[in-house]
């Protein structure tokens, strides 16, 4: 599984390197890999024509201040907006074909993406060196059911369970909860609730599956999480993040 090949952490580009470009577009992943990120984090909705289209949001107001839903255009529409340097929105097909060889983490944004999503992997063929992932498992479940062999982090209903064993130090438990999935992918804390500590990181583990911790931009949590033993960090800054792990391997 290309996905999970290479040296830890992952260094995981939060909707590209927005810092140097419109988030979420060709431009942005283009940035991140040259800054050093092993792993592209994206977003899918499906357009009005039944397109995966790469967006975090379900309306253009955040992006282009437009009171209307992705679902609303098709994706000829989306592509003739202008998102900033020359950028606009992209398809799921145009970046897995912009980008070969690179490893992209997609979440899956809603219900009508999960078809469309799977369409372009396979048609790309990418299935190898994509992972699938959403808040909603059956979001998570129908785009993973189309794509034999497909790495899959944890929705919110099948990590829950395995937190819980996790933190009991149930090692069978969670293995048994987290069954044909090859990471969680989560916040440190959820409100109150450390989510992220040394024993849970151990057991998960133990369960087989990789912890990646999301959305982290600051070096002092990177190194503290990193000691922890997590094995990818999701950000806005990953050239911040690659710098940090390259000094931590320098003799």
């Amino acid at each position: 599984m290309t996905f999970l090949s290479g040296p830890l952490p992952r260094i995981i580009a939060h909707r590209g390197l927005a810092t140097e470009a419109p988030e979420n577009t060709l431009l942005a992943f283009l940035r991140a890999l040259a800054a050093g990120a092993t792993h592209l984090e994206t977003d899918v909705h499906a357009t009005a024509d039944g397109v995966a289209v790469i967006s975090h949001d379900a309306d253009l107001q955040s992006a282009v201040g437009r009171s209307v839903r992705v679902d609303q255009l098709t994706m000829a529409e989306l592509r003739r907006l202008d998102l900033g340097a020359d950028q606009s929105f992209c398809s799921l097909a145009d970046a897995l074909d912009a980008f070969p060889e690179a490893r992209f983490n997609i979440d899956i944004k809603d219900a009508r993406a999960a078809e469309p999503a799977a369409q372009a992997i396979l048609a790309t063929r990418a299935t190898d060196r994509v992972l699938i992932t959403s808040f909603d498992e059956r979001r998570r479940r129908a785009a993973v059911e189309a794509l034999p062999g497909v790495a899959s982090s944890a929705s919110v209903s099948r990590f829950l369970p395995a937190l819980l064993a996790a933190k009991a130090g149930l090692t069978p438990l969670v293995r048994r909860s987290l069954r044909g999935l090859v990471a969680v992918q989560v916040p440190e804390r959820a409100t109150f609730v450390r989510l992220v500590t040394g024993r849970t990181i151990d057991v998960l583990h133990a369960a087989g599956v990789e912890v990646h911790v999301w959305t982290v931009n600051d070096p002092a949590t990177m190194t503290r999480l990193l000691d922890l033993g997590v094995d990818g960090l999701v950000t806005d800054r990953c050239d911040t993040l690659k710098a940090l792990v390259e000094s931590r391997i320098r003799p």
